[in-house]
This record gives structure tokens, C-alpha cells and sequence, in this order.
């Protein structure tokens, strides 16, 4: 069975009991992903936690379609029930996204937002031939997957006024990667004025799927249903 993408309107819906993480999905509107699609995993911080699935629309990238963004992509947003993303768990979703819709495994992609952005470098870092490139804001990770995300494209954004967590922690991680590969694919922005919240924003702009979408992992197969 091969799946075609003709669809004439965005279908946003909830997969539960299926994985050990319940997570919305959308599929894109148009018919510009008639084969394989890319996909893209949105992980939440810690204040969306919990077992109603409704709130994880309240930021990130499901809010942003919800709020008309049109993103050429199917969105997966799982949702994490208490303490850290588990990197097994999210592969977990991914791996069964990819069996029940074509996917192209050379374009799969990873964003979170603070405790997300942990649970983003830390499913790049320890699965980095699954992730063809990934956007961690207001966050950090573990300085142990440092040569590891040193092969995936990143582009990793923190706010000077973050008091909440700290910009100490995404500059850590990126100085770790630097020191494993000085020449990695790494951005680092620095966003004047932004704290915790107000980075939200950056889910709403063109410039981060503009970014992503135009990563491939060159030695990934497409997957074909």
C-alpha cells in the first residue's frame, strides 16, 4: 500500500493507545507531497505535560497550525505525561509513523521548546542517523552527545533574558559540539530581549521550516510503504 497526498485541507488528528506517547498529527493541505512526505516531531516543554492532548496545541508548531501556518510537512506532537522526553519513546512514534504513512527517512526532522529542546538534542544525540536536522530553543542537552549531534544539522536559538533556563545551557552544549567538531553544522542565534515565552514565536515564522525542510540526509533510504 503507498499512500498519496492529494488532500484539499489540513487533517490534524489524535493518535492514542497506539505508542506509549499520545501525539497529534497533521497532514498537510495540498498535493505538493504525492509520494513521501517529510516529517516533523514537535516536542513541548515541561507545562504541557500531562494526559489531555489538548494541551499541547496551546504553543509550538500545532498552535502555529492552528493558527493558518501552512507547513509542507506531517507534523507529529506527541505528549510527554511527567519528567523527561525518553528518546526510545519518541522513536517509538516515529517508528510508527513511518510504517502507517510514507515517509521519507532522508527528511525527518526535530524541534522542541525548553524541557522539548532537551528531549530534541536528546533524541538527535542519541539517534542521529534517524534526524536529518533539528531546531532546540530555550533549552540545552547532555554534553555526553556532543560528537553525536556534531553530524546532525543544527540550529539551536536562546533568548538573553531567559531566567528560567538559563542561555549558560544552550551556549554549553554548543561549545561541547565546537570542541568535537569545529567545523559541525551548527547555528547558535542569540535572541535579543527574548525570555522564556515570547521564543514561542519563532514556531510562527517562515525562517525556521524554511531552514529545516531544506535539510536531507544524503545516506537515508526513503521509506516506502
Amino acid at each position: 500500500m503507498c499512500l498519496s497526498f492529494h488532500f484539499n485541507y489540513a487533517q490534524l488528528s489524535t493518535v492514542v493507545g497506539k505508542t506509549e506517547y499520545p501525539f497529534w498529527i497533521n497532514i498537510p493541505e495540498g498535493d505538493s507531497l504525492k509520494q513521501n512526505a517529510p516529517l516533523l516531531i514537535f516536542l513541548h516543554g515541561k507545562s504541557l505535560s500531562g494526559t489531555n492532548l489538548e494541551k499541547v496545541k496551546r504553543y509550538g508548531v500545532i498552535r502555529a497550525i492552528e493558527n493558518g501556518k501552512k507547513i509542507p510537512a506531517i507534523v507529529v506532537a506527541p505528549q510527554l505525561p511527567s519528567g523527561p522526553w525518553n528518546p526510545d519513546l519518541v522513536l517509538n512514534v516515529l517508528e510508527y509513523v513511518k510504517s502507517n504513512y510514507s515517509i521519507d527517512s532522508s527528511r525527518v526532522y526535530v524541534s522542541g521548546m525548553s524541557l522539548g529542546s532537551y528531549g530534541t538534542l536528546g533524541f538527535a544525540g542519541k539517534y542521529p542517523e534517524k534526524v536529518a536536522a533539528a531546531v532546540a530553543i530555550c533549552g540545552g542537552g547532555n554534553v555526553n552527545d556532543a560528537c553525536n549531534l556534531s553530524t546532525v544539522p543544527l540550529w539551536i536559538q536562546h533568548g538573553d533574558k531567559d531566567f528560567i533556563v538559563p542561555l549558560s545551557e544552550s551556549q554549553k552544549i554548543v561549545d561541547a559540539i565546537k570542541k568535537c567538531d569545529a567545523n559541525a553544522d551548527l547555528k547558535f542565534t542569540i535572541i535579543p530581549g527574548g525570555n522564556h515565552g515570547n521564543v514561542e514565536n519563532l514556531f510562527r515564522q517562515d525562517e525556521l521550516y524554511d531552514w529545516l525542510l531544506k535539510q536531507v540526509k544524503p545516506d537515508s533510504s526513503v521509506h516506502k510503504l
